[in-house]
Order: structure tokens, then sequence, then C-alpha cells
């Protein structure tokens, strides 16, 4: 998907291909369980989660693969090992196929970021 131009995360999702809807559709409701206190917007064509102002979370349907930006370094290295074996880059989890999205893994790493604060790289 070329970045959107959604004005809001329900039209988001509404131009996400359908194989990857149910999976995303997912994912943002673990971001507004676990998130709390956090605001849910559009940013960078993608939604995000902020805190104060600060982005700390974000999800995006790109063309290969559904991306989950991890923006604090801290609850990336509290998570080392977990993500050794994913397709991580400096700051998000690419999945390429929506059905192998952990989501288990997903949850920890909405709630270890809600639970603190730390350096948003």
């Amino acid at each position: 998907m070329v970045q959107s131009q959604a004005k809001d995360v329900d039209a988001y999702l509404a131009e996400v291909p359908g194989e990857r809807r149910a999976a995303l559709t997912r994912l943002r409701e673990l971001c507004r369980a676990e998130l709390r206190g956090f605001t849910e917007v559009m940013a960078y064509g993608m939604p995000v989660y902020e805190r104060e102002g600060v982005e700390e979370i974000g999800f995006a349907s790109q063309k290969q693969y559904i991306s989950f930006y991890l923006m604090r370094a801290d609850v990336r290295e509290a998570f080392e090992d977990r993500l050794a074996g994913q397709d991580m880059g400096k700051g998000c989890l690419r999945f390429r196929r929506p059905e192998r999205i952990d989501f288990a893994l997903l949850t920890d790493l909405l709630r270890a970021t809600a639970a603190g604060r730390g350096k948003v790289c």
C-alpha cells in the first residue's frame, strides 16, 4: 500500500486488502485495549499510538508485509530474546503473511510499552 491519505483509522482499514484487514483490525483492537492513556491518530500515513504527543507504536500494511512499529528501544532490548527469530528492522517487525503474526508477542510488547516510559528512537 502506498502511504495512505486516510483521515482516520476506520478509513485506513477500509483501504486495506481483504486478506490483511482482519489481522490489522485485531492489531488495532489490541492496541486500543493495552495502550490505555494513548491517543490513536493517523501519522505518516498509518495508525499510530501516542502518549502526550510522542509516537510509540504504529502499524501499516506495506506492499510486501504488515509492519508493526515499536519505537521504544528499551522495550526492544527487554524482548531481545523473543525478537531474535523475527523479521525485524531497526524499529519494526515485518510479517509477510497475516496468519503468521505472533499476537501473543505483540500483546506483551504493547503491555511493556504501556507500563513505562522510555526513549523513542
